[in-house]
């Protein structure tokens, strides 16, 4: 699980972030705070994966809890979620390290999105020795169309999850979009766009096996 800290003094505010943080797989809300001073010694007794920061707080201020940070060399990545604008802390938040910067009022889906792509630069940090360049482009801006509305349109979240539970519980180790289409009684079209899809956010791995004779085959395994 990516253990998660939210540093944020609004109770209400700090209850949706928590809401929307826990209704996404794999992560999981280890403490919330109301100040950065309140923070910084939470993170020195326990292991933290993700900060979700908020700038205007009493006592620590969200950009002096960073630079802080930083200063006893704990690299713990950061998503700024604030209402604060302007350019100058924008600018020296992302001097800082902070991997994405949401500003108040956003949308649920702009949040998801900012933390399924650090999802996907955590696996790639925390599973390969290694990287090439499509890993990297994976977590940068490079590749940040992925998660834009033209990859996800037509994704619908019921029917996502209807199928990331039925090749959670797939008896073949690697499958085919026929396969599992087969399996659902869903079009071949259908499935091979959410499992496209899935394999984009690191939900499951993609291979392409390639016989002596006749078209490659792609297939699929859950991660």
């Amino acid at each position: 699980m990516i253990k998660v800290l939210i540093v944020e003094d609004d109770p209400m505010v700090a209850q949706i972030n928590r809401k929307y943080v826990e209704s996404i797989d794999e992560f999981t809300v280890i403490g919330v705070c109301n100040n950065g001073k309140e923070a910084l010694g939470l993170i020195k007794e326990k292991e933290v994966n993700l900060i979700i920061l908020d700038q205007y707080m009493p006592k620590l201020d969200g950009l002096s809890f960073l630079k802080e940070l930083r200063s006893l060399n704990i690299m713990t990545d950061i998503i700024m979620v604030t209402a604060a604008d302007d350019t100058d802390i924008l600018n020296e938040v992302l001097k800082l390290g902070a991997v994405d910067y949401l500003i108040k009022p956003f949308e649920y889906e702009r949040f998801r999105d900012a933390l399924n792509k650090f999802k996907m630069r955590y696996r790639i940090f925390n599973s390969k020795a290694t990287i090439n360049q499509g890993d990297i482009d994976k977590i940068t801006n490079a590749n940040s169309i992925m998660f834009n509305e033209d990859v996800q349109k037509g994704i619908n979240e019921r029917t996502l999850n209807r199928i990331k539970n039925f090749i959670k519980r797939y008896k073949q180790e690697y499958f085919t979009c026929e396969e599992v289409a087969e399996e659902m009684k869903l079009s071949r079209v259908t499935i091979r766009r959410y499992l496209e899809y899935l394999s984009l956010i690191e939900e499951v791995y993609r291979d392409v096996e390639y016989g002596e004779v006749g078209r490659p085959k792609t297939t699929y395994k859950c991660m």
